[in-house]
């Protein structure tokens, strides 16, 4: 990380954004572990498994900024998405663990976390956090693209 504590000085408004962002990173990574343990051993797990790692590492990014900002940072998901995931796994139940039915939920799931990311680039422009939050977009939609690729890769 280039800025150093001593150069912080962000708002209340962009630490919420952090935050929220730090969130959606600890939901997406505990989403990516539960489809890859729904979809068992193969490419796809694997693939959720490394997406997983790569949301672990964008919170804790985040989170270092928030604490920077003298703020307390996020350790936990949100209510909606643990919500979600129940969905998530009696959708499997209901049907049969198709992975086509699983991974339509997790690219629904990518939806939101990038749709956030969006909206955070807007409103991080100007911030020393900007870059972060940039560059964490485009691997976001990175990885949105692949779980829609696979998604649709196993489409019937």
């Amino acid at each position: 990380m280039a800025t150093s504590p001593n150069t912080m000085n962000l708002s209340d408004k962009t630490v919420d954004v952090l935050k929220q962002l730090a969130r959606l990173n600890i939901d997406s990574a505990k989403g990516f572990e539960e489809v890859s343990d729904a979809l068992g051993d193969g490419y796809v797990s694997e693939v959720c498994n490394q997406l997983a790692v790569e949301r672990e590492q964008q919170a804790r990014e985040l989170s270092e900024y928030v604490q920077w900002s003298g703020e307390e940072p996020v350790t936990d998901g949100s209510y909606l998405a643990a919500l979600h995931r129940a969905w998530l796994k009696c959708r499997e139940f209901l049907s049969g663990n198709d992975p086509y039915a699983i991974l339509k939920e997790a690219e629904y799931g990518e939806d939101q976390i990038k749709q956030a990311y969006l909206e955070a680039v807007d409103q991080t422009a100007g911030t020393a956090v900007h870059p972060l939050v940039l560059r964490q977009y485009t691997a976001v939609k990175m990885a949105h693209d692949r779980v829609r690729d696979m998604r649709d890769a196993r489409k019937s």
